[in-house]
């Protein structure tokens, strides 16, 4: 059967078929070591074959979504990325979306998406983009944080939490915008905080009976079990930056978001 299946591989090896054809002929003269090298061959094989596939299946997702409470500052942030202007912006009930250039040697672009923030909306409009989603920016307003914290870090596990964001692992920015103002939070206590409001709602969350175990359905595990909520513990790769959409200069200003840029460039 072996012999077979080394034959039909045979036919069709293209570049490894000399190769193969040295296998066969090797069994078939009664070296069974040979055939522990054809397996390895084989599992070589199959992990380029598998490894290939979910290269181009990252690849092939081209979405950054810009999401985050109302008022954090994302669609300004959206406005500057691809105008660099300053534009008054009011509440949004609709997503949009614009292709943006990224500043690398590839020339590389991406689709940007401006999420609705507000709350009977965003959950709506994050399952309808998710499964495009290279990368999800949560925007963070830094000068009112202290007071949304919670608002915030639920939001954040609503997010976090999603099966789809858990499998697919999208690049994660925290965008910890508005540091022009003097109440704005740093980066480091933002995620500091969030760390902390994440873990106490995992231990709630956990603990309180749910409609969805009634149901059967699996409630994710957020973190690791047994130890104090951390941002590295997830499966997707984790970044705080400190933004200003509106810039210290005030509104004939420039944006203060080059870090952002550069962020995006690595991404794409």
């Amino acid at each position: 059967m072996v012999l077979a299946e080394a034959g039909q591989m045979g036919e069709g090896g293209g570049a490894f078929q000399p190769y193969l054809d040295s296998l066969r002929q090797e069994l078939q003269q009664g070296h069974p070591a040979m055939l522990s090298v054809l397996v390895a061959v084989l599992v070589v094989l199959l992990t380029l074959v598998c490894w290939k596939f979910i290269r181009s299946r990252k690849s092939s997702r081209r979405a950054v979504l810009l999401v985050g409470l109302c008022d954090s500052g994302k669609t300004l942030l959206f406005v500057r990325l691809l105008t660099g202007l300053y534009r008054n912006t009011q509440t949004s009930i609709t997503d949009s979306s614009a292709m943006y250039r990224v500043n690398n040697d590839r020339g590389n672009s991406l689709t940007l998406i401006d999420l609705p923030g507000h709350e009977s909306l965003r959950l709506q409009f994050l399952e309808r983009f998710k499964a495009s989603a290279r990368a999800i920016v949560f925007v963070v307003d830094s000068a009112t944080f202290q007071r949304e914290v919670k608002d915030v870090a639920e939001f954040l596990y609503q997010v976090l939490i999603d099966s789809m964001v858990l499998k697919n692992a999208p690049s994660l920015l925290i965008a910890c915008n508005k540091q022009d103002l003097t109440m704005a939070k740093s980066a480091k206590l933002i995620q500091q905080q969030l760390e902390k409001e994440l873990n106490t709602l995992r231990v709630t969350r956990t603990a309180a009976p749910s409609t969805l175990e009634s149901s059967g359905a699996v409630i994710a595990q957020l973190g690791k079990k047994g130890k104090e909520f951390e941002f590295s513990q997830l499966p997707m790769k984790v970044e705080f930056l400190e933004c200003s959409a509106k810039g210290a200069s005030g509104d004939d200003g420039s944006a203060d978001i080059q870090d952002f840029e550069k962020w995006l460039a690595r991404i794409a």
